[in-house]
């Protein structure tokens, strides 16, 4: 029996004021799938991402998650949220809050889970990914890498059926890059299904089972890192990668 899909998206159009931003884009996401969006600013990479999350209502087509549809207007967007998990490039910590208070803020409120088995999970997870001395620390007491870092695990704390990651590097210097891949990299091995935007071509090669590059709201190509790299298919998909190339961004 085939596996269900974790997200099925089916001629999604989105514009705003009358301009397009996607236009029909059709993609389905298995199980434990690592999927990279790639093109250039403004190609519709994070607002793709933030239909998915319900945060941009959707023109036309439609939004399955688990076989579900979510973009039904009658659908509960908190309900839907609650199974997914989302972060951006900005850390958007809760500055007045502990690191440890940050992570278990969503499993005990919107999940009632018990206080003392959110502390546990989150204490679990800040060791795992290197900040099991952290959890007293307040946002503003962390470094860029540190507080992206924190910002994932808060995501991956509710156990979601998807993540979704939107240029979570792009706000860090360059030396704190590693360390946030490295969790990224950390959570593909172990099985998370995630949608991310990145321009770190190179950890994208690494990483992805596919690799889908958009252009102008379209998505022009899709498939394996080895060819969409290697040999990719269509013009507009070499002439950028060209230019990352010669951008040194690859």
């Amino acid at each position: 029996m085939t596996e269900l899909n974790v997200l099925t998206i089916e001629g999604l159009w989105k514009g705003y004021r009358g301009r397009h931003v996607l236009k029909g884009i059709d993609l389905e996401v298995a199980p434990h799938e690592v999927v990279c969006l790639i093109g250039a600013s403004g190609s519709g990479k994070s607002t793709l991402l933030r239909c998915v999350n319900l945060l941009e209502e959707v023109d036309d087509g439609t939004i399955h998650l688990e076989g579900a549809e979510i973009t039904d207007p009658r659908v509960n967007a908190d309900d839907v949220r609650k199974r997914l998990g989302i972060v951006f490039q900005a850390f958007n910590l809760f500055p007045h809050m502990s690191v440890l208070d940050n992570i278990t803020l969503a499993p005990r409120q919107v999940h009632r889970v018990p206080r003392a088995q959110a502390e546990r999970s989150a204490r679990d997870l800040l060791e795992r990914f290197g900040l099991g001395d952290r959890a007293g620390a307040y946002p503003d007491q962390l470094s860029g890498g540190q507080q992206q870092r924190v910002a994932i695990i808060r995501a991956v704390a509710t156990q979601p059926k998807l993540l979704l990651l939107d240029e979570v590097t792009s706000a860090l210097d360059p030396e704190l890059v590693v360390e946030v891949l490295g969790v990224i990299k950390e959570l593909k091995n172990a099985g998370m299904t995630m949608i991310m935007t990145t321009h770190e071509m190179s950890f994208c090669r690494e990483i992805a089972d596919t690799v889908c590059f958009l252009d102008n709201g379209v998505l022009i190509e899709k498939g394996p890192p080895a060819q969409i790299f290697t040999d990719p298919q269509e013009a507009r998909t070499r002439e950028f990668l060209r230019s990352v190339m010669e951008s040194g961004r690859f």
